[in-house]
């Protein structure tokens, strides 16, 4: 499991991707998460700009990502 430390009070999904390297590019993630192929907390989301907290879980291509203060 990869652990996000946030440096302010969230992050957007999109440059969580790319900051654990799971997506190269914002094009790379605008697509996976388009197609459907990412999960927050369990429930598939949509929203490439869609605000990761302290406590989030990513789940894409059988990876996690945390995201921690």
């Amino acid at each position: 499991m990869e652990i996000i430390k946030l440096r302010e009070e969230y992050i957007k999904l999109g440059q969580a991707l790319k900051a654990a390297g799971l997506c190269e590019s914002g094009v790379d993630a605008k697509y996976a998460i388009g197609e459907g192929l990412v999960k927050v907390n369990g429930s598939v989301e949509y929203q490439r700009g869609k605000k990761l907290h302290a406590g989030d879980i990513v789940t894409f291509n059988g990876e996690e990502i945390r995201i921690e203060l």
